[in-house]
């Protein structure tokens, strides 16, 4: 029995020092650059580089709309690229609202390699380029998907931001990684964190939490916790489907729902010489 209690053990030892070591290709899936650009669906738009403060060069699109209400800076998901993101774009285009899309450091076009630390940067240049833009705090809303909504709260923190959308989100990487990888003693080994629990009680800005109870790889009661710990005021979108089933695009009155939020936190009417 000795022998198998240690090969067993060798084996158990030998997972846990790779989840260790590669937990960032576990993490993140970068997509290559984007084949199709906004115009290939009608959708009018400019590029937007950006520099990070470490000196990195990001991919990004404008997608303006004429008298805009807003603008959203979407803090996409963990695959993918912006070319993803289109119909998500146009959603919120429908709502009145310009759309801001990035890739993060490694995503698409973008230079570098995905870290926590670096996501965020990646998404403070992206507002940095909206207020050089002219876009104040209070015009402008953050929307993240999965791992895209713990980017958002990160940046969010302390900010005065209009509204912030958060979609099947988690409330850690080591509460996420605990349900996924139940024999892996994810809480020790885990050095990427996104700690959203933490950065969702000093949010400043309205916050709409969306989940789907049938959602495989968020589990629906880490969105409740996210939205139960955040302070007032809130509300809770309850989804369908899967992951990445399309969340609130799936029908119109849950865009309603998120465009009825995102209004109501906005000041009216836009000053005058409004940023693009």
């Amino acid at each position: 029995m000795l022998p198998l209690i240690l090969t067993v053990t060798s084996i158990y030892l030998g997972l846990c020092l790779i989840a260790w070591l590669f937990q960032s290709r576990l993490i993140f899936f970068p997509g290559p650059p984007p084949v199709r650009t906004p115009d290939a669906y009608g959708l009018a738009y400019e590029e937007a580089p950006l520099r990070t403060d470490d000196g990195l060069r990001l991919s990004a699109w404008w997608l303006p709309v004429e008298a805009p209400a807003g603008c959203v800076l979407v803090c996409h998901g963990n695959a993918g690229n912006i070319e993803h993101r289109l119909m998500l774009a146009r959603a919120f285009q429908a709502m009145g609202l310009s759309v801001l899309l990035f890739d993060y450091r490694g995503y698409g076009a973008s230079e570098g390699r995905p870290s926590e630390a670096g996501t965020v940067l990646d998404a403070r240049a992206a507002l940095e380029w909206l207020h050089a833009a002219g876009w104040e705090d209070e015009r402008i809303v953050l929307y993240g998907e999965s791992l895209g909504g713990a980017v958002a709260l990160q940046l969010a923190r302390d900010r005065p931001l209009a509204a912030v959308v958060v979609e099947s989100t988690f409330t850690s990487v080591p509460d996420l990684g605990a349900r996924l990888y139940p024999l892996l003693p994810v809480r020790l080994i885990a050095t990427i964190r996104y700690d959203n629990l933490e950065a969702v009680r000093t949010l400043r800005a309205p916050l709409l939490v969306a989940h789907s109870p049938g959602d495989e790889i968020v589990p629906f009661d880490l969105g409740r916790a996210l939205f139960e710990a955040a302070p007032k005021p809130k509300q809770f979108l309850q989804t369908s489907g899967e992951h990445n089933d399309g969340g609130f695009q799936l029908r119109a009155e849950w865009q309603d729902r998120v465009k009825a939020f995102i209004r109501h936190a906005l000041p009216v009417p836009v000053p005058a010489g409004a940023a693009r």
